[in-house]
C-alpha cells in the first residue's frame, strides 16, 4: 500500500506538477488548494506526509504548519515548506513553525521526491526508537532478530529488566523513574560498546525493559560490565535516608505499606548454541524466562543463562 502525501497550493499548475511526479515514484497524492481545506483533509485523513506552500488564501502555509504541530492527530506528521523565499530569516520561521524540511521554487522535481523520500524515512526512524532512550524499539528489534537467526550464525540475546522498579516509581515518580531507566540504557550501552562486537545490537522495548544481541562468546563479559556499572551508578539515584535505611516502604495494590529493596538488574540469556530455533520469537521467550528466574532466586544483580539442550 502506497503512502499518502497531501499536497497543499493554490496555483493549479504546481499543484498538478507535484502531483504528477510524486504519483509517477507510487505515492497515493491528496489536494488542497487552501490552508483551510489542508488543514481539514490533514487531520481528516492523516496522510504520511504534507507539503504546504507558504503563501495561500484563508489560512498561509506556516500557520497551518503551527496548527497541525499543535494537535495531537498531526504532532508527529512531517511537514514539508515550499516557498521562492530563500532569505535565511524565512527559513528559520518556517522551521520555526515546525517545518520538518524547505524547498525553495522554482524546484526539480527529482529533488522534491528525494526530500519527501529522506523525510519519510526520517520520521520512519523516529518512529521507530524509543522516545525516551533514542535506542531501537520493538519493530526494529524484531526485524534484527529475525534478520540474525536467519543467517545460521552463533546468536544471543540478553534480556534485561529492573526488579523492584515499580516500587521505586511509585516512590520517587516517573521522572526519577525516567532518569532510572535512562541510566540503564547508557549502562547497557556501554557494556555493548566495550565487550561486545560492533555488530552487536541494542534496543529498549519500553518501559524497563531492553534486549541486547551478541555473539555467545560475548555474553559473560557484557552482563559483568552491565551489572557492575548499574550497581555502582544505581545509589546516585536514592535520597541518602533511603539509601542508609535500605529500603523504601511503599503501599502495593492492596493498599499495604511494604518495604522494597533497592532496584537490582536482572539478565536472561538464550544462545543457539545448544538449541536450534525456527523462529526468533522463541529465543526471546527462552530469555525472558531466564530473566524470571533471576527475578526470582537473586536478591542482587545477577544474570543467567540457558545451558538446556533439546531432546
Amino acid at each position: 500500500m502506497s503512502e499518502t502525501i497531501l499536497v497543499a497550493d493554490n496555483e493549479p499548475d504546481i499543484l498538478r506538477f507535484v502531483e504528477v511526479n510524486l504519483r509517477l515514484e507510487g505515492f497515493t497524492v491528496q489536494l488542497a488548494s487552501d490552508g483551510e481545506q489542508a488543514l481539514a483533509t490533514a487531520l481528516e485523513t492523516r496522510p504520511a506526509l504534507i507539503v504546504l506552500d507558504v503563501m495561500m488564501p484563508k489560512l498561509d502555509g506556516l500557520e497551518v504548519c503551527r496548527r497541525l504541530r499543535a494537535d495531537p492527530r498531526t504532532a508527529q506528521t512531517p511537514v514539508i515548506i515550499l516557498t521562492a523565499k530563500s532569505l535565511t530569516v524565512d527559513k528559520v520561521v518556517g522551521f520555526t513553525a515546525g517545518a520538518d524540511d524547505y524547498v525553495l521554487k522554482p524546484f526539480d522535481p527529482q529533488e522534491l521526491v528525494a526530500r519527501v523520500r529522506t523525510t519519510l524515512r526520517r520520521a520512519a526512524e523516529l518512529r521507530a526508537t524509543s522516545p525516551l532512550t533514542g535506542l531501537p524499539g520493538n519493530h526494529r528489534i524484531s526485524a534484527e532478530l529475525a534478520r540474525r537467526l536467519a543467517a545460521g550464525t552463533p546468536l544471543a540475546v540478553i534480556y534485561a529488566d529492573l526488579n523492584d522498579f515499580k516500587a521505586y516509581n511509585d516512590h520517587y515518580g516517573f521522572l526519577r523513574g525516567d532518569d532510572v531507566i535512562v541510566m540503564t540504557a547508557d549502562v547497557l550501552s556501554a557494556a555493548v560498546r566495550d565487550h561486545a562486537s560492533p555488530d552487536a545490537f541494542l534496543g529498549h522495548i519500553g518501559g524497563d525493559d531492553f534486549l541486547v544481541v551478541c555473539h555467545p562468546e560475548e555474553v559473560a563479559a557484557v552482563c559483568a560490565a552491565s551489572i557492575e556499572a548499574f550497581d555502582r551508578r544505581l545509589p546516585a539515584h536514592y535520597d541518602a535516608a533511603d539509601l542508609d535505611r535500605g529500603y523504601l516502604e511503599v503501599a502495593d495494590r492492596r493498599g499495604e505499606v511494604r518495604r522494597f529493596p533497592p532496584v537490582t538488574l536482572a539478565l536472561g540469556v538464550a544462545t543457539n548454541e545448544r538449541r536450534d530455533y525456527d523462529d526468533h520469537r522463541q529465543l526471546v521467550e527462552v530469555a525472558t524466562e531466564m530473566k524470571r528466574y533471576v527475578k526470582r532466586n537473586h536478591l542482587c544483580s545477577a544474570y543467567a543463562v540457558d545451558g538446556r539442550t533439546e531432546g
